[in-house]
């Protein structure tokens, strides 16, 4: 295991911010960005906050993310509309999708919007989660920014983790946030293992005889296993189709490979999808009644080697309230790249 720095959530974000506003980022949309990397950090979802900065630098320094893009409505109905990233980093295009959903399904009860002609946004619950704020439940798909998977039965990297992301809100108790790869884990834990010296699971990933790969510094060697079997295949390609093809934008073997490739047209596609619920029950008794059916999972006997049953998303919400108080960690190699990159953009060191 490496040592890890502890970083408070206020510094972190203002050197985010700072780190994009050093290549020409508008004030604004840098404080937007860092605001919704740092809050994927404080949920502990470490692979997709910090940790993308300095690829994000790297592919904006090589040209291949409009600094000043018009995001705009390309196509839209009563409840639904397609967003034009204008190639601008990830997160802007997604959070606009996301306050076009909300104020839609304001109006209509249901609103469906996607995103083309985008960049990799981060982690898929923090936008899952921004209809919360208008007592609504977000549902979040995302076509992956890299191809780690291939078909069942196959060995064409021909998909990619393809995330969906569930919130739905209680009363009294924390909101459910299921928010998972379609893989049994995404490239970023794989990633992460690696800066943290650790093995993998076996199950993770395995080579190209089938064999278990559990050495993250290997990951090049293998690709990744989805969630159960041939079901978790067939959900990477219906999100891929829904996310990506749908929109226009890029899926299967048109999909860029942002990890090796800084230059072109990533065209990415998400959607986001906002459910209100007060066109379908009373808002409060259906959180009572969410509170009531957390409870009982939660008071569940345990097989043995469980202390505790859990509810999707308790673990993000323990860390968010462990992380707030208390800062958040980057581990050293981690931390060693952002040195690096605060010395490369001249802007001061993050510890």
């Amino acid at each position: 295991m490496t040592s890890a720095a502890i970083i408070r959530a206020e510094r972190l974000e203002q050197f985010i911010a700072d780190a994009f506003r050093a290549v020409d980022i508008p004030a604004d949309d840098a404080a937007t960005i860092a605001q919704l990397m740092t809050n994927i950090d404080l949920r502990g979802l470490d692979g997709h906050g910090v940790f993308r900065l300095a690829p994000t630098i790297q592919r904006i320094k090589a040209g291949g993310i409009n600094l000043k893009p018009t995001i705009m409505v390309a196509r839209e109905t009563e409840s639904t509309a397609l967003i034009d990233g204008d190639n601008a980093v990830g997160h802007l295009a997604v959070n606009k999708a996301v306050q076009v959903a909300m104020d839609k399904a304001g109006k209509n009860g249901v609103a469906w919007v996607g995103t083309t002609n985008n960049n990799h946004a981060g982690a898929a619950s923090i936008y899952a989660m921004m209809p919360l704020q208008r007592d609504m439940i977000g549902i979040y798909m995302a076509v992956g920014s890299a191809n780690h998977l291939p078909p069942w039965g196959g060995t064409d990297m021909l998909l990619s983790t393809n995330p969906i992301a569930f919130a739905i809100p209680g009363l009294e108790e924390p909101p459910i946030v299921m928010d998972m790869a379609t893989t049994v884990a995404s490239y970023g834990k794989v990633k992460m293992a690696a800066d943290r010296g650790e093995i993998m699971p076996e199950g993770w990933m395995i080579d190209a005889e089938g064999k278990p790969l559990t050495d993250p510094t290997r990951m090049n060697d293998g690709f990744l296993v989805p969630i159960g079997g041939y079901k978790g295949y067939g959900l990477a390609l219906i999100i891929g189709l829904l996310a990506g093809t749908l929109n226009g934008a890029a899926m299967g073997k048109d999909v860029v490979d942002f990890n090796a490739d800084f230059k072109s047209l990533a065209n990415t596609g998400q959607l986001i999808i906002a459910l209100d619920i007060k066109a379908f029950a009373d808002v409060e008794t259906f959180k009572r009644n969410v509170d009531i059916v957390i409870r009982s999972m939660q008071g569940s006997a345990t097989l043995p080697g469980f202390d505790q049953v859990m509810v999707p998303g308790q673990q993000s919400h323990e860390k968010l309230q462990r992380f707030t108080r208390d800062g958040i960690p980057v581990v050293a190699p981690l931390m060693a790249r952002l040195d690096a990159l605060a010395a490369e953009l001249k802007i001061d060191p993050l510890n």
